[in-house]
């Protein structure tokens, strides 16, 4: 028997060559997309016309305090080594903007996480214990206005992260070891949106 777990993320996500990709297209605007967990923030499907794929995206519009991290997981996901990406586009934010991927989470508070700010040109890569990020490494990044591509490789201790196909930051972790699951983050007031999700086995 398949679980509805199981049958909303097949409904959600489409494969080509080994990748799962989620492009937000077919789910209804406004609502929560079928198979995603929303742990904080104002996470909902919205229309843009400026999307990579036509003619949806995922938004997190919710303006919250600096320590909320606004949260959205893929249920029923399990990756430990994976190339994962995300297209973003940032809306808007007056202490934090940009968001970024999750992976390895153990939980809505405990996994690995990278994050584009252009208010201050930074991209980073975190580890998040008990809710709480903790900065691992950072970059430099100048960030000009539209979509952009976040991609990290993970395979087994080494994080390498990249940004519209260039490689900023290289680090090795190992405080989840296992496989977990994915998702997406703002911090804040950060208001994102997000398209083509994709992730790959490795």
């Amino acid at each position: 028997m398949i679980s509805a777990c199981a049958l909303a993320f097949a409904a959600a996500s489409f494969a080509t060559d080994g990748k799962t990709t989620w492009n937000f297209d077919k789910d209804r605007v406004g609502t929560v997309p079928p198979g995603f967990a929303r742990a904080a923030g104002g996470w909902r499907i919205a229309a843009d016309p400026t999307a990579p794929s036509q003619p949806n995206v995922l938004a997190q519009r919710a303006k919250n305090t600096d320590r909320t991290l606004n949260l959205i997981q893929v249920a029923g996901t399990s990756y430990r080594n994976l190339d994962i990406s995300v297209k973003i586009r940032v809306i808007e934010g007056k202490s934090w903007q940009g968001g970024g991927l999750v992976w390895r989470a153990v939980d809505a508070g405990n996994y690995y996480a990278a994050l584009v700010n252009p208010l201050d040109n930074s991209i980073r890569l975190y580890r998040v214990a008990n809710s709480w990020p903790t900065e691992l490494v950072t970059g430099e990044l100048k960030q000009v206005p539209g979509w952009h591509t976040l991609r990290i490789v993970m395979t087994e201790e080494r994080m390498e992260c990249y940004y519209d196909g260039k490689k900023y930051l290289d680090r090795r972790d190992a405080t989840y070891g296992k496989a977990g699951t994915i998702g997406l983050w703002t911090r804040g007031d950060a208001e994102t949106y997000f398209d083509d999700l994709t992730v790959l086995a490795r």
